[in-house]
């Protein structure tokens, strides 16, 4: 099994394995992946396997991560395990979950453990903390990237399916790319950071590690959503994944304007991704790439290293050697900076905005490297300030910047080194660069994580609801051209698409005129999955068309194969005794075709 989030959780409800079974594969092989250094902290098996088995007593359809292991970097609180944010001296024991924990575990996800970072998230290198150096799984001798180096890895290695990193300065990316994997950065707000330790609190993000674009959007739809608690959440509207689309352009900076430190073998995979982008039908636009450069620097060289500063104020003033050394160098000059060098920088970044603002203007997203080279862990700690700076060449702005990002393996180098693309678009438009970067990615074939896991084929996107329309499912007279569509087309009513039930229903054909059938749920796993039509019906005309229903037919929810729930038509148990069991035809419309022709 490709042990991607989708397929786990398609597993999980068929019943070929048991959610605690899966969290037990998961403890089994952090103890065998022998790095101690990938987590802070592990729950305890029996509790989290407690939790996997007491998931039996809800319903499946409803929860997107049904059993699903995730880990958690250890600057987003989880309670019942200490946040240390690589600094024994801090830690605490939070009384809650952060808002982000508690929406995974509320989707069926289980908490397995907290993962190694750089201090205070204030890297992109992964080497940074008292808890050593996660093994980077791909290529031993390489950093893991950081600051999210233990997430990124857990993924990689296939510890857990999905992990949750925090990005400012490219901390949810620069791993992803050094451990072949997807990192998600989400626009700025559309997550809550309530229960998130601050790098930079006007900029943070908490990010996503996955095998596939659509595992981290998958995690993305249970997190999103504005939080009272945290004063940077916003309403944003998360959109739903669409096909790739026609007349997609992408822009790429100018001619001599990138940035490789000599690195030929990054060079050259660039050009090859642009290469693959351009045979996928996108257009390729050229932009001016300094404009950008200049942002990046601001983060580190103006006044939000001072928002750096304050999270460890108290700590460097008590206890400045419980501080990693480079981590306080980092950190010191943010309590020199004055109001005139904030207020300066603010406004040179409101017109850099407009800038980037003029960019996007005629271009859909940008396609830049991830990172421009990849280094060794000698390397690093040899020369660890210039060469993290220059692993943030292309992720330092974006925050800054309000942009959101996708960052995908594109290639594996001859010396087997990873090498990612990150698309970038202004913020609100995570979905758009999930429905382009998926594409690539499985254009791309390269096998997953560290592990050589294969792809699996690109799974159908459903087509999504308007406004405030809602999905309804039919399985009888009221399908495509048959007798009672009419009712449908008569108030607006929206074909979505085909689709098939979970193998938990069993079809009667009912004695009411006109001829309809009844479905009914039974024991999951030990019936049919019978076909349907998914319509999106205007809400205002929903109440009266489902007060309509005659019996023995009501609405309920019905599960589908891919696991939404949906409402749709049902019968109870007690109205098909005597009906005909026709759940061997597969559907009402195969039924009827077959009758005709006695």
């Amino acid at each position: 099994m490709t042990e991607t989030v989708a397929a786990i959780v398609a597993a999980h409800r068929a019943g070929t394995i048991l959610p605690a079974q899966t969290v037990a594969r998961s403890f089994q092989r952090i103890r065998d992946h022998h790095d101690p250094a990938v987590f802070i902290s592990l729950r305890n098996e029996s509790d989290a396997l407690a939790e996997a088995e007491a998931l039996a007593a809800k319903d499946p359809a409803q929860l997107p991560l049904y059993g699903v292991p995730v880990a958690i970097k250890d600057n987003i609180d989880a309670a019942g395990l200490p946040t240390t944010a690589a600094c024994p001296a801090f830690a605490y024991s939070p009384a809650r979950d952060a808002t982000v924990v508690a929406k995974l575990r509320a989707a069926g996800a289980i908490v397995i453990g907290k993962t190694n970072l750089d201090q205070f998230a204030t890297g992109l290198v992964g080497v940074r903390s008292p808890y050593g150096i996660p093994r980077n799984p791909v290529r031993g001798d390489l950093i893991p990237g950081g600051s999210s180096s233990g997430s990124a890895v857990a993924v990689s290695a296939g510890l857990v399916p999905l992990a949750l990193g925090t990005d400012t300065a490219g901390s949810g990316r620069v791993p992803a790319m050094l451990n072949n994997i997807v990192g998600l950065k989400p626009s700025l707000g559309l997550i809550s950071t309530s229960g998130v330790v601050p790098a930079c609190r006007t900029l943070d993000c908490v990010s996503i590690f996955a095998l596939t674009t659509d595992d981290a959007v998958t995690a993305l739809e249970v997190m999103a959503g504005p939080d009272a608690a945290d004063p940077y959440s916003r309403t944003r509207p998360l959109a739903r994944m669409t096909a790739f689309p026609a007349g997609l352009r992408l822009g790429v900076p100018r001619s001599g304007q990138l940035i490789f430190f000599g690195d030929k073998a990054s060079e050259h995979a660039y050009r090859d991704a642009l290469q693959r982008w351009a045979a996928l039908g996108a257009t390729l636009v050229e932009f001016d790439l300094e404009p950008f450069y200049e942002t990046a620097r601001l983060l580190y060289e103006g006044p939000w290293i001072t928002e750096r500063y304050l999270v460890i104020r108290d700590l460097l003033a008590s206890s400045p050697d419980a501080i990693h050394p480079v981590t306080r160098e980092i950190t010191l000059p943010g309590a020199r900076l004055t109001a005139a060098d904030t207020f300066a920088a603010l406004y040179r970044l409101q017109a850099l905005r407009k800038v980037s603002d003029r960019t996007f203007a005629d271009i859909d997203a940008l396609v830049l490297p991830t990172a421009p080279t990849v280094y060794g862990t000698a390397q690093v700690l040899a020369n660890p300030i210039e060469l993290n700076s220059r692993l943030g060449t292309y992720t330092n702005f974006v925050n800054l910047l309000d942009l959101c990002g996708l960052a995908l393996p594109a290639a594996m180098r001859a010396d087997g080194a990873p090498f990612g693309i990150t698309l970038l678009a202004p913020g609100g438009r995570d979905a758009q660069l999930a429905s382009i970067g998926r594409a690539f990615h499985a254009d791309t074939g390269l096998p997953l994580g560290s592990r050589s896991l294969p792809q699996p084929p690109l799974a159908a996107l459903p087509a999504g609801t308007q406004g405030d329309e809602i999905a309804i499912a039919v399985v009888g007279a009221h399908l495509s051209g048959m007798t009672l569509n009419g009712e449908l087309t008569s108030i607006g009513g929206r074909l979505l698409g085909t689709a098939k039930t979970a193998p938990d229903y069993r079809l009667y054909a009912l004695d009411t005129a006109p001829a309809r059938p009844g479905m009914l749920r039974i024991e999951a796993g030990s019936g049919s999955s019978i076909e349907l039509e998914v319509w999106a019906l205007p809400a205002a005309a929903f109440g009266n068309f489902v007060a309509a229903v005659p019996p023995p037919l009501s609405i309920g929810t019905v599960r589908l194969a891919d696991g939404r729930g949906v409402k749709g038509f049902i019968v109870e148990s007690a109205d098909v005794g005597g009906a005909r069991d026709i759940s061997s035809f597969g559907g009402w419309r195969t039924f009827m075709a077959g009758t005709a022709t006695i």
